[in-house]
């Protein structure tokens, strides 16, 4: 008796997996590992954040820094805006990391107090942007004034804070100087009104703080202007009027007295003629 052999069932159209079946099923293959490590990367922050809030959690952020990092969570760019005068080595010696470094470890509060020490450096900011760069903004304070003082110079700020006394020298010429005690924190009042009257202001060499309490002008023609304490502003104005009438600041005076509202005093130069003939001889 033969055997009957029986062909096998035909495939249905279901039992076969469909081509967006497929192509999911290697996605979810593919994205495996790395949903494993972002839940891992959670865990560490989530507790990490519970340890920092509990207490001393320093041993634990470095192992987390240390275990991220095997993720690709490294310091791979460090991006530097707004930086000018300040040298970059100081910048990167404040942010304290390196390239290669784990990112999460990195504290974007330490560093910017860090960078707000520089004495170039009025504010900062510092951003930690995953995977791997940090970016750090900075502005810069505006030298406004040179200070001379017991023979040494430095640069000021608006406020007169000293900003730096490295190479002064670069900027001789280009801001005012002022010079003696007292004199950084009460310039920029003086230096404003002396903006006003563009005349005056490009004849005076320097601004002298006299017993921290008033100013002198020096001229570029070696004559000394005596300002009253607390009227700059009238006394600047009046001498403006004199030389427009007067011509004051033309003459070879050694100095003219604004101390006094109602009343000028001004002292010519020195007579060289009378100085070296000597006293006069009596008749005899």
């Amino acid at each position: 008796m033969s055997r009957v052999k029986h062909a096998p069932a035909p495939m249905r159209m279901q039992d076969r997996p469909g081509r967006w079946k497929l192509i999911w099923r290697r996605q979810r293959q593919m994205l495996r590992p790395a949903l494993a490590g972002s839940a891992l990367i959670a865990a560490f922050l989530l507790v990490g954040g519970l340890v920092h809030t509990l207490g001393d959690g320093a041993d634990f952020r470095e192992r987390m820094g240390n275990a991220t990092a095997s993720f690709g969570l490294r310091i791979q760019t460090i991006v530097i805006e707004g930086r000018n005068k300040t040298p970059e080595p100081l910048v990167r010696a404040a942010l304290g990391v390196r390239s290669g470094d784990p990112i999460l470890t990195f504290s974007v509060a330490d560093a910017r107090a860090r960078l707000e020490t520089i004495n170039w450096v009025q504010s900062a900011t510092v951003e930690r942007r995953l995977p791997g760069t940090i970016l750090v903004q900075l502005t810069e304070r505006r030298p406004f004034a040179v200070w001379q003082h017991e023979g040494k110079f430095a640069l000021i700020d608006r406020d007169g804070d000293m900003v730096t006394d490295s190479d002064v020298a670069a900027f001789a010429g280009q801001l005012p100087l002022v010079v003696g005690i007292g004199a950084p924190k009460a310039a920029a009042f003086l230096l404003d009104a002396l903006a006003a009257q563009p005349d005056l202001q490009a004849r005076t060499v320097a601004a002298v703080r006299v017993g921290e309490r008033r100013w002198n002008l020096r001229m570029n023609n070696g004559t000394d202007i005596l300002l009253p304490e607390g009227a700059e502003v009238q006394a600047l104005a009046r001498l403006v009027e004199l030389q427009a009438s007067h011509a004051l600041l033309d003459r070879p005076l050694q100095a003219v007295d604004l101390r006094l509202p109602d009343r000028l005093v001004v002292r010519p130069l020195p007579d060289p003629s009378r100085n070296a003939s000597g006293p006069a001889r009596k008749p005899t």
